[in-house]
């Protein structure tokens, strides 16, 4: 119902939700619905940033890095 994307900066890039949903009335769920895409977003991000760094130092847990 709503999607997120997210650059690997962690920024917002966009936020799509379905018009279905607008028309509910129901602003709670939306508001519940959004929060829930942007952090899933924002989780996925930082899980593919992790197997990048995870390929780059061939899996070595550097300090700081990691």
């Amino acid at each position: 119902m709503v999607t997120a994307k997210v650059s690997g900066k962690l920024q917002v890039l966009a936020v799509k939700i379905d018009p279905e949903i607008l028309g509910s009335g129901d602003r709670e769920m939306l508001q519940d619905l959004v929060v829930a895409a942007v952090n899933e977003a924002l989780r996925q991000a930082q899980a593919m940033m992790s197997e990048e760094m995870s390929k780059l130092t061939g899996g070595l847990r550097i300090p700081g890095l990691t």
